[in-house]
């Protein structure tokens, strides 16, 4: 009967690995390595190919490879989904890109707030904080006991579902749905 033994260096790897895949987040089943930027994580996220092609038909890529920082509320594949279908094909059409790029920016705050911050802005305010983002909309964020919700400017409300996804360039927050601007 032969015995494995490791080395006290094979040890010391296996506890590393297994420190990293306890500290980096996953999200869409695909790591996210917060040494990289917001694009490099989100493209390998199944759950985030929706919100990937429309930054890419938006022309964004290169903005949220930047140096940021950025806070970004990233839709699943599910909340565009939700959305009626001639809307989001609509807004994809290339004649149309400019309104696609308002929507996509009005997920992004300038600056990098992770949920705490969020959470203290929001009892600081009250209980109900307004934040302009990049695109020109104004949400509100509530709590919602310990969740993050963020209205948007026609009343939807989406729901924080995965929070604090570091990020070389900012912090990634998942979203359940799609915020848009006051008319679309």
């Amino acid at each position: 009967m032969s015995k494995l033994t490791l080395t006290t260096a094979a040890t010391a790897v296996l506890i590393a690995g297994a420190a990293l895949a306890q500290s980096v987040p996953m999200v869409g089943g695909a790591p996210m390595f917060p040494q990289r930027n917001i694009v490099e994580n989100a493209v390998n996220s199944a759950d985030h190919t929706t919100l990937v092609a429309a930054v890419q038909a938006a022309g964004l890529v290169e903005t949220l490879m930047g140096e940021g920082p950025f806070t970004v509320f990233a839709p699943v594949n599910d909340a565009f989904a939700a959305l009626p279908q001639d809307q989001v094909a609509r807004v994809l059409e290339p004649r149309n890109r400019d309104r696609l790029t308002e929507i996509l920016t009005c997920h992004v705050i300038a600056g990098e707030a992770f949920s705490s911050d969020l959470a203290g802005m929001i009892r600081g305010a009250g209980g109900s904080y307004s934040f302009e983002t990049v695109g020109g909309c104004t949400f509100t964020a509530t709590m919602r006991g310990s969740r993050i919700m963020i209205e948007d400017e026609q009343g939807r409300m989406a729901t924080v579902t995965q929070a604090d996804v570091d990020q070389s360039n900012g912090v990634i927050h998942v979203i359940d749905a799609v915020l848009l601007p006051d008319a679309m």
